[in-house]
């Protein structure tokens, strides 16, 4: 009787014990420090509470076509998935154009965020139009190389393509043309009639100028002997295009077969049916790194470094380089295929002083006005 009275004791304080639990006792009943998933729970928490607390309107500012394109189908959705409270406006247009609205707007930001081009975010900087970013407020930027840092941390370099020769082997090899190994082939009697190049205002103008300048001994501090090459090259056609999208139109149509343009929009072109190869000629070429700047008095600044941070992300590298063809900035696996289009020889970058291009520009437009541009046709 006894035994049977105590196993009843035990049944009772047992069955108290279980309705204790189910009505609220866990806390009490599960140890944290040994439970395998009560940490990880904690954690997601903690993120939606911050993801959350971001909020505001973000207006960027970058190139178009297919850049905003990704920025709009993939980029700004994968955002928002983390950031749900985090309003996303993209706002096309060239750096030059871009630079010259911030400067505007100084005093009343309407634009967060720049995506333009190192030597155009070189002459923001000069002007005091970007805010200067703690990397300890934007983790990612740590896993960028030093190559890749920008004065003052007043951006992030978030991709970059070498500049270049583009040909269309297909013309080419029809009309019995040249394929080009120097920046000097540019120049060559065989170019006339089948060459397009951009303005001394375009990047990709600019670029290819200083490099005839250092094929020819002189470099972005030196643009005499770039200059003089020019004159020529501007013999050889009706006239300079003002954007990329007229060297892209010059190209499909077959009116041109050379360009001087980067790796990225040769290989975009490529895939669009153009014939085309891109060269890094034998006394190489700068690359063009894509910036991204926080606009100075951005009103949604906690937004814009977490978008910042985000575009360092591996996922996002990862489109850069799939989608758009730019090397990514930090270590990032790529399909195997993709690896291979994107290698290109790095002994060969030519790195180009931004503050001596900053600080010439305005006088280079002005020679190429006065002494290149009245030559084209003749």
């Amino acid at each position: 009787m006894k035994t049977r009275r105590f196993a009843s004791i035990i049944l009772a304080l047992t069955l108290m014990t279980s309705l204790f639990t189910a009505c609220g006792g866990t806390k009490t009943s599960t140890n944290t420090s040994d439970s395998p998933t009560s940490k990880p729970a904690a954690t997601n928490e903690t993120k939606t509470d911050n993801n959350t607390a971001i909020k505001g309107n973000l207006v960027f500012a970058g190139n178009g076509a297919t850049v905003e394109a990704l920025f709009k189908d993939e980029i700004f959705k994968k955002f928002n998935e983390k950031y749900p409270d985090v309003k996303l406006t993209y706002v096309a247009g060239v750096a030059t154009d871009i630079v010259a609205k911030v400067k505007a707007q100084q005093g009343s930001a309407q634009i967060d965020i720049a995506f333009i081009e190192g030597s155009e975010q070189e002459t923001g900087r000069v002007e005091g139009l970007w805010e200067a970013l703690n990397p300890a407020e934007i983790p990612n930027m740590s896993k960028i190389s030093d190559q890749f840092k920008v004065a003052d941390n007043s951006g992030v370099t978030i991709n970059y393509t070498p500049m270049g020769i583009s040909y269309n082997s297909k013309l080419v090899k029809e009309k019995n043309l040249p394929i080009p190994a120097s920046w000097n082939d540019l120049a060559l009697p065989e170019m006339k009639g089948n060459i397009t190049l951009t303005e001394m205002s375009s990047n990709f103008g600019r670029s290819a100028t200083i490099m005839l300048s250092y094929a020819n001994g002189g470099s972005e501090a030196d643009m005499a002997t770039g200059f003089e090459k020019l004159k020529t090259i501007a013999t050889y056609m009706p006239t300079f295009a003002k954007t990329a999208a007229q060297i892209q139109q010059n190209l499909q149509n077959n009116t041109a077969a050379y360009t001087a343009w980067t790796m990225a929009r040769s290989i975009v072109q490529k895939d669009a049916g153009v014939e085309l190869e891109f060269v890094i000629p034998k006394e190489g070429a700068n690359v063009v790194p894509t910036v991204a700047s926080i606009v100075k008095g951005s009103k949604n600044p906690e937004a814009a470094k977490a978008f910042i941070d985000f575009l360092l992300t591996e996922d996002v590298q990862s489109l850069f380089a799939t989608k758009l063809y730019y090397n990514p900035v930090i270590d990032v696996a790529l399909p195997d295929d993709i690896g291979k289009l994107l290698n290109f020889d790095k002994s060969k970058i030519v790195n180009f002083n931004y503050s001596t291009i900053s600080d010439n520009k305005k006088a280079w437009l002005e020679t190429f006005n006065k002494e290149i541009a009245p030559l084209v046709g003749k």
